[in-house]
Order: structure tokens, then sequence, then C-alpha cells
């Protein structure tokens, strides 16, 4: 099979690769839609690291091609996604209700994103082929009257950016600011819609990201190119600050303004994947008097979850078909990275396909 391959900093190369084997509680899922992650452009740069040789991606939306002995419950052939996190359903995370830190724990220490093994600790789905493990927890079928694409987002940024409307506690009447509107910070948005928010504050420097957040539920966009963000979100909010204040950028330029623009008692949702030390600002940190609460997200997974999301889309309660901006072929990998990394003709995301 043909797969992307990560192969040192600066480099992800297309090469030939065996199909995957299984196990048995595996499944081997032909792939016929997937996507790249800003994850993965981390990746890519080596910022976060991972080993030389692993097919990237996690995005993955496909058919079943094989199941392994004891799977039940799923036929070949059928059409199913699943979650950048794949857990185990029976680790000590996953049990307390944490699938995303699934087999994190260990007898030498915490290693969080234990969940997330596609494209991280295993081979991932920017492939033809990608193995699935414990397919049983994590394999969801796709309902016949939605295609491809309007599932592609499931799998990470939908339930990214989600988990930061639902870590943020979100209540009907709040004001919310997303700072940036890239991928995951349009599903925060959108989010944070659906949760009850009345005024949703959307910032970016970019205008179709703006233009797209509105369409997804912001009532204000501010261009941090033509004025300071805080300022502008301090006088939407007559002073008064923010009840919640989500991160999808990852760096500590937005991190330290969500901190600013959040009110006394205010929540910080932090979903970005940061590659610098964070710092607290005494003032806004209230010298840690704030009663504030700074909670960060990994992606949930599991096929609960993405049934749920699925049935968000299925009852038309949200459309991200227009997010998908542009079209790739596995064989053209290079020139996707190159487009989506620069951010180049507007682009949102992209729609490979083997």
């Amino acid at each position: 099979m043909k797969a992307a391959v990560f192969v040192e900093p600066g480099r992800i190369e297309l090469e030939e690769r065996p199909i995957p084997d299984i196990g048995p509680l595996d499944a081997l899922v032909r792939i016929t839609t997937t996507t790249i992650c800003g994850t993965d452009v981390h990746i890519l740069k080596g910022e976060y690291p991972v080993r030389s040789g692993l097919v990237v991606g996690h995005e993955p939306v496909g058919v079943i091609e094989k199941l392994g002995a004891v799977v039940q419950g799923y036929e070949e052939g059928q059409r199913v996604i699943a979650g950048a996190i794949t857990p185990s359903g029976h680790s000590y995370a996953s049990l307390a209700g944490c699938n995303a830190q699934c087999g994190a724990g260990t007898r030498h220490g915490f290693k969080p994103m234990g969940g997330w093994r596609l494209g991280n600790t295993i081979d991932g789905c920017q492939a033809e082929y990608v193995r699935v493990p414990d397919a049983m927890a994590n394999l969801e079928p796709v309902p016949d009257a939605l295609t491809d694409e309007q599932v592609l987002m499931c799998p990470d940024i939908l339930s990214t950016g989600f988990a930061g409307a639902e870590s943020g506690r979100i209540r009907i009447g709040d004001t919310v600011a997303v700072f940036a509107q890239g991928p995951i910070g349009l599903c925060a948005t959108a989010g944070a819609r659906l949760r009850g928010a009345s005024t949703i504050i959307g910032v970016d420097g970019l205008p179709d990201r703006l233009a797209m957040a509105r369409r997804l539920g912001a009532n204000h966009v501010i261009d941090f190119h033509q004025v300071d963000p805080v300022d502008e979100i301090l006088r939407i909010t007559d002073g008064r600050g923010v009840d919640v204040a989500i991160e999808a950028l990852g760096t500590p330029q937005t991190f330290e303004a969500c901190l600013r623009v959040l009110r006394p008692g205010g929540v910080l949702s932090s979903l970005g994947v940061y590659s610098s030390d964070l710092r607290l600002p005494l003032g806004p940190f209230a010298a840690g008097l704030g009663d504030h609460t700074i909670v960060t997200s990994l992606c949930p997974g599991g096929k609960e979850r993405m049934r749920r999301l699925m049935h968000v889309i299925a009852a038309g309660r949200l459309d991200l078909g227009p997010m998908v901006t542009h079209r790739f072929k596995l064989d053209d990998i290079r020139a996707a990275y190159d487009l989506f990394a620069h951010q180049r003709d507007g682009v949102l995301k992209v729609a490979l396909t083997p």
C-alpha cells in the first residue's frame, strides 16, 4: 500500500508499505477519505516528536476490509469512522471516564496523551489501509445518508473543538471568546453556540476564517491585525470580560490573551498544542486569587463519542462541509502538506483520498 511516512523534521514522504497485519481485537480499514491535522504539521516541523518511519495521520473514514477473530457487532464492507483517540475501553483511565488518556499511566510515571495512538505511537491513516486497535471500542458505522466529507471532521477537530466548549462549562447566556479560528477553533465556536452561549467572539487574522466563524455562530469577529483583541473584547463586554475563553492555537501569546479577557471566576479552556513554556501574568491571574479555572482537553475518542457527533450532523444541527476547502489524492501528499502548513489559498481543511 501507499502511505505517508515521517522521515525526519521537514520531510513526510509517500512510501510503499505492507498492508498491516491485525490481531484478534483489531480491524483493518480501507481508507476512503482522510485529512491533515494541525498536529501533523507539528510532527512535520519536528515540534512534536515521533519515531522516524511512522505512518502519520489520525482522522480515518473508510470501509472495514477485515475483522479480527474475536470482533463482534461489525461486518466487512461496512462504512465506519474511528476517532483520533482509540481507547481500549478497559484501562484505568477509560474506566475512570477519561478515554483520551487511556494507557497514559504506567509503573514508570504518567505520559499524557496515552489514548492518541494512530499516527503517534502506531501507524496512522494517511495511507490506503490502517489497523484500528480495539475495534469494538472504536469503530462506529457511518449513517448511509452522510457522505465521507460530512463526517470527516468527527474523528478529531469536531470532537476536540466541542471538548473545549464542554470543558469550559458554557451555560445558556454566556459570553465566550475563541482565540484562533482555524479548524479546531471554528469547531469550538460551533460548540459554544450549541451549548447556549449568547455572545460569541471569534479572533483571527485571516478574513476567510473570520467569515467562516460568523457562519458557524460568532456574533462578533476580531481581526488581530486591525485592533488589539484584548482591548476590543473588554470593550464589547463593557469591561466585564468573558465567562469562558477558549485558546485554540497553542501559543503563549494567545494563552495569556485568554487570561486577560477572563472575568473573575471564569474558565480558560485550553485546546492548543504548546511548543514552549506558558506564563501566568500576575495581574490577570489575580495573584492566584481570582477563582479562575484553567482546564485542558485532549480530543475525546471512542465509538460513543463518534456516534454522538455524527448524530449532531445527521440532525442538521451543524454543517462542516464548507470547511473542506481543498482536495488531494494521496499521491500528492507533499503538495497537500505544503499548502496546509503555510495556510495558503484560504485553506481550512483538505480531503485526502487514496
